[in-house]
């Protein structure tokens, strides 16, 4: 009789692996909302450097909590292990517990560690900059947990997306805030286009996982529609976001400026061209992927450009 090897034993947990479990690569998206809401209260007056790097801290460390929220989630209801098709790393979650190498406790008190560690710090950011910021982080933090855990998992009833835009417009007006003291109209606008963006992120990345969220019971956007109608879902918003900046410019509260956002058009068409060709061909939309992050990035990044040329004495 033939004994079987004992598996491998894991490697043990030091601060690359915590790092790999925050899916860093995607973190760039958040950096980029933070920078966009600094150009925007960059209109008013001078940025403060401690808080503006506090802010840009809190949001990379929510974005990294609700990734590995997420994967923690998607493990137990099977849809990362039962995903054959996912183009990693992309799609289909960090596969480090799929892998073996953590386990799904410790994934979930990573997650735990990295969400409520928010807690006293964004109330100790809240207490320079004023009250409004305990709303927003509120806010973001249930938007973290409901969009991945149970009963709510927003992600598998088709309002994972709409709970993305809103929490990365929470990113650039919470990080206006910051530095204002208050609410502006500003950010408010400014945002709309990047949250739009990146729920389209979300949403292709929606196309290659779908055969397994169907399979373990996900009704994602793209399981709810089928690719041929997520695919105009997905050129709709890339069409909105870059129309509602131009509007938002002409007379309606944005400097001239601000359309250096319209940059990203170029990138959002090519991935939305894509995906109507390759929707049901998963393995095909590596760039359309590609295209749509490079969207979202672009599009904040040369918005605040714009925003802090125009500010510029």
């Amino acid at each position: 009789m033939l004994l079987r090897p004992a598996p491998a034993p894991p490697p043990p947990l030091d601060w690359r692996l915590l790092l790999r479990m925050t899916r860093p690569g995607f973190l760039l998206v958040t950096a980029a909302a933070c920078a966009l809401g600094l150009a925007s209260a960059s209109i008013r007056g001078d940025v403060d450097l401690p808080t503006a790097l506090l802010t840009l801290l809190l949001a990379l460390m929510a974005h990294a909590g609700a990734n590995v929220l997420n994967d923690y989630h998607d493990a137990r209801n099977g849809a990362d292990a039962a995903n054959e098709q996912g183009l990693f790393p992309f799609s289909g979650g960090s596969r480090l517990i799929q892998q073996g190498v953590v386990s799904e406790a410790v994934t979930g008190r990573w997650a735990a560690v990295l969400l409520l560690a928010l807690i006293p710090a964004g109330l100790w950011l809240a207490a320079h900059s004023g009250p409004g910021l305990v709303l927003i982080g509120a806010v973001g933090l249930f938007v973290a947990w409901a969009y991945s855990a149970p009963p709510l998992a927003l992600m598998s009833r088709g309002l994972g997306e709409l709970a993305v835009a809103g929490a990365w417009w929470l990113i650039v007006v919470g990080t206006d805030y910051v530095q204002r003291g208050a609410f502006a109209a500003a950010p408010a606008l400014s945002g709309v286009g990047l949250a739009l963006l990146v729920a389209n992120i979300l949403l292709v990345n929606g196309f290659p996982d779908a055969p397994a969220d169907a399979r373990v019971g996900k009704r994602t956007l793209v399981v709810r529609l089928g690719p041929r109608r997520a695919a105009q879902l997905y050129l709709g918003l890339a069409l909105l976001a870059h129309g509602g900046l131009a509007l938002a410019v002409d007379g309606h509260g944005l400097p001239p400026g601000a359309l250096w956002g319209l940059l990203s058009l170029p990138a959002a068409l090519g991935s939305a061209l894509l995906l109507r060709r390759h929707g049901e061909q998963a393995q095909r939309l590596r760039p359309a992927i590609v295209l749509g992050i490079g969207a979202a990035v672009v599009h904040a990044l040369a918005l605040a450009a714009g925003l802090a040329f125009s500010a510029a004495p």
